[in-house]
């Protein structure tokens, strides 16, 4: 149905925009849900089994309850990491991309909010026309120019709903910054420990190597001496073959690992090299804070962005509830125009009115597009929390079970450390041959790189837990704002 009017003057014009007033005045409302916040979530534990072992006052592992504050990597007593953490995001290319990716969303906003005012525009037209009468033709000239004031009374809200679903994209903008900044410390700090437990663990190797080789030597010499048979020779040379194999790939994860930090902090490997770590250097937090889950679904970037998705399916539901009902615009006009020798001043206000009659459906089938896309949001965001709070509890097992790893190993580490003082002993006695001793030693080197890799184990898994909690990411993107704004963002 549409209807206009135009050139409303007296009475006429009175009437007219008395009814559009009272029109616009029973009906402005926002139609469509208003979004209300997900409530938290009624769980309270993650993994009770690991929550005891790892609270309990023997080895208290964890602080049940309490939430990460601050920057969660200075927990490893690293100034190296700490300077390469904040090196990389100062540097890093994607926390760029997102942030120009939040400021374009925000401008979308500004757009969108541009259609809840008066839009004013300027017309000018000239021309030639011949104009026939009955008794004689003419030929003049004619031109008018003049604003031209339109606007959108959006009486159901369907702009308002356009503008809080654009505010809503920039939330989900803002909180995917928020998880690739989540990402790239976790990133950093795990490349970090895998460059120093790599060292670590080739030292451990050339030693193990250094000691094979004496065997071998040892057992040549033996021999040569007709004490030995070269099937003994042969069991050396193979052993030593075979701890040379060990080397290469820690090597290869030295190097991917540095290579990474570098692209992690925006360089090219050619163009910045990360330094080396030590993995003495780093000290296990001894109590990392865990949060209730009703605490930490809110702390987790990937939960916010599923709910911002689903702010936008809520207020897409209110865009298409709107678009089911009349829509109300108002216009006016005012030119200076002269054709001939003549001119005068016009003005003009029209109001229109169109509302659907028949659309064989599409409305309503698009609005329960909008319902039905909005429970896949909500299921979706449901599902997110819940795989959250399994990520939390696979990390606190993890943890659990590397705590009982390293504890085996140590034991094995005192074993092997034991075996060698009582063989070293027995040589300086003539109990026994230096084959022994070298044997002892292998054993005690080989125990040593079994624990460096479950103390790895352990700084890895505690750093997907930081991950895994949120890391006190959510609002680093204002402290990016005040960056680039000239203030000291809390990071620094």
């Amino acid at each position: 149905m549409k209807s206009h009017a135009r050139f409303i003057n007296g009475p006429q014009f009175k009437n007219t925009f008395g009814a559009i007033a009272a029109l616009v005045f029973l009906t402005a409302c926002t139609v469509g849900p208003d979004y209300q916040m997900q409530p938290p979530s009624t769980s309270q534990h993650y993994d009770q089994q690991a929550e005891q072992r790892l609270g309990q006052n023997g080895e208290k592992r964890i602080q049940l309850g309490r939430k990460v504050n601050g920057d969660w990597w200075t927990a490893f007593q690293s100034p190296k990491l700490d300077k390469v953490v904040r090196r990389a995001i100062d540097g890093n290319l994607e926390l760029v991309a997102a942030d120009a990716t939040i400021r374009q969303a925000a401008s979308s906003v500004a757009a969108a909010e541009g259609a809840l005012y008066p839009q004013v525009d300027f017309g000018a037209q000239a021309g030639r026309q011949r104009v026939h009468t009955a008794k004689e033709p003419s030929v003049s000239n004619f031109y008018a120019i003049g604003p031209r004031v339109g606007f959108d009374l959006d009486a159901f809200g369907g702009n308002k709903r356009l503008v809080e679903q654009q505010e809503a994209f920039t939330d989900l903008q803002k909180h995917r910054y928020e998880a690739a900044y989540l990402t790239l410390t976790g990133s950093v700090a795990s490349q970090a420990l895998l460059v120093a437990s790599a060292n670590a663990q080739m030292q451990a190797v050339e030693k193990l190597l250094a000691n094979d080789q004496k065997n071998l030597e040892l057992v040549r010499m033996a021999h040569a001496n007709g004490t030995t048979t070269q099937i003994d020779v042969s069991l050396a040379e193979t052993r030593l073959a075979q701890d040379r194999t060990l080397l290469p790939p820690l090597a290869q994860q030295r190097d991917s690992a540095r290579h990474a930090l570098s692209i992690l902090t925006g360089k090219g490997p050619g163009d910045w090299i990360a330094p080396d770590f030590d993995l003495a250097e780093f000290v296990l937090p001894a109590n990392v804070p865990v949060s209730v889950p009703s605490e930490m679904a809110h702390d987790r970037p990937d939960v916010l962005q599923a709910e911002a998705e689903l702010h936008m399916a809520s207020a897409a539901v209110g865009v298409a509830t709107a678009n089911l009902y009349p829509h109300v615009t108002l216009s006016a006009s005012l030119a200076q125009a002269a054709s001939g020798n003549g001119g005068a001043a016009l003005w003009g206000f029209a109001a229109g009115l169109a509302g659907p009659i028949f659309d064989g459906g599409t409305l309503k089938a698009e609005r329960q597009a909008a319902v039905e896309g909005y429970n896949a949001t909500l299921a979706g965001y449901q599902q997110t929390v819940i795989t959250s709070f399994g990520q939390v509890a696979d990390t606190l097992q993890a943890i659990n079970h590397d705590a009982e790893e390293n504890l085996a190993q140590e034991d094995a580490l005192r074993a092997a450390e034991t075996s060698l003082q009582l063989n070293r002993q027995a040589f300086t006695q003539g109990e026994n041959s230096i084959l022994q001793v070298l044997e002892a030693e292998r054993a005690y080197q080989q125990a040593l790189l079994g624990r460096i890799r479950v103390k790895t184990a352990q700084y890895l898994d505690t750093v997907r837990l930081y991950v895994a909690l949120g890391g006190n990411s959510v609002g680093t993107f204002e402290q990016r704002v005040a960056y680039r704004e000239g203030q000291k963002p809390s990071y620094q």
